[in-house]
């Protein structure tokens, strides 16, 4: 995506902000932050970097032309809800104030999931995915979603858990009960991964479920000439760059090492949950709130990370969203975004489509 973006005019010269780097329609959803309150934000780090404030916004609106069939729309309606954000993004950025989002501020089919997680409890959470047995659970391993580690991942993920442990004001938390390899999401296909199932507050129905994922460096970077800061490490840049630009943190979110790489670790919640668009058949209002949401939880999230480690301040993201000028011209950057990702899907539809015929003659 960023090596066919066309980095000029408002692309380039825009205000650096804290990005997401990887913000499209299914990177936003719930979580319980360290606060243990649920909010809906954006929830997907790995790519954060610094960059100009247009390159989120760019990919953003590129996904919501993109995803117009699955969401049941028109291509007339998919721009409207384009142009809709960046509009509603503008006005959040000149307003210069960051908020968030929570039950008691949502709207529509937001409001609705954050009531339902809200009613999920770790128990069921726990059920789902292990299984108690002679009065100790494990992890369901599956093949699918959970596989089993072998006995030098097992005991890395319990050495690095025990370092971790020794950090934090209660030890006894983190003690590991069992650790599976977890297999989750797309991007992060062949990455190592692990479920880690530990004590927590010591029954069986108040243990937790960590993640601890692998992290890589951004693939913005390849693209992007700014100067970034010097982090430690990758899970340094993630946990920052998500830690800057949330409301609230989610909970027990750190940069740890484990072999000498780094990982990033979090915890997996009974709150944590996507918002799914495609085939809902939402009418075109239900998604305009949704939008909405959407553009103020972009602008608020550049607000509330403005002036750190690079970033430029608020007043120059105010003066950004008063400005009209480069509005037009993210419309025109999405639209010819959306245009090579359907070529290239179509690209690799095709191949891949041969490959298989090829193989079955065979």
């Amino acid at each position: 995506f960023y090596k066919h973006l066309a980095v000029s005019g408002p692309l380039k010269k825009a205000p650096l902000v804290w990005s997401c780097g990887d913000l499209h329609l299914e990177n936003f959803g719930t979580y319980k932050g360290d606060n243990r309150q649920t909010y809906f934000d954006i929830n997907d780090f790995d790519e954060g970097v610094l960059a100009p404030a247009t390159w989120d916004l760019v990919r953003m609106l590129t996904s919501i032309l993109v995803e117009g069939p699955s969401l049941g729309i028109s291509p007339k309606k998919a721009e409207a809800l384009r142009d809709l954000f960046i509009e509603r993004h503008a006005l959040a950025l000149a307003g210069g104030k960051a908020y968030w989002v929570e039950q008691r501020t949502s709207a529509g089919l937001i409001r609705e999931l954050l009531d339902g997680v809200s009613e999920r409890s770790r128990e069921s959470f726990l059920d789902k995915r292990t299984t108690v047995t002679q009065g100790k659970r494990q992890f369901n391993v599956d093949g699918v979603k959970a596989m089993a580690p072998t006995q030098a991942e097992r005991a890395q993920v319990q050495l690095v858990m025990k370092r971790f442990a020794k950090t934090q004001p209660k030890p006894a938390f983190f003690k590991v009960l069992d650790v599976a390899i977890r297999v989750a999401g797309t991007g992060g296909l062949g990455l190592d991964r692990y479920a880690v199932l530990v004590a927590g507050k010591g029954s069986l129905d108040t243990q937790y479920i960590l993640d601890l994922k692998a992290s890589m460096p951004s693939s913005l970077l390849t693209r992007l000439k700014v100067p970034q800061p010097v982090w430690p490490s990758e899970a340094h840049r993630i946990v920052a760059t998500q830690s800057l630009m949330q409301a609230v943190p989610m909970a027990f979110l750190h940069p740890v090492e484990m072999g000498g790489r780094p990982f990033v670790l979090r915890a997996l919640q009974p709150t944590e949950d996507r918002l799914a668009l495609a085939g809902k058949g939402l009418k075109q209002e239900e998604l305009a709130v949704i939008i909405t949401h959407m553009a103020h939880l972009l602008a608020w999230a550049q607000l509330r990370s403005s002036g750190r480690h690079g970033s430029a301040s608020a007043d120059d993201l105010v003066a950004f969203g008063q400005a009209t000028k480069w509005r037009d011209r993210m419309a025109e950057a999405s639209q010819a975004c959306a245009e090579h990702c359907l070529q290239s899907a179509k690209r690799f539809r095709q191949q891949w489509d041969k490959r298989r015929a090829q193989q079955a003659s065979k």
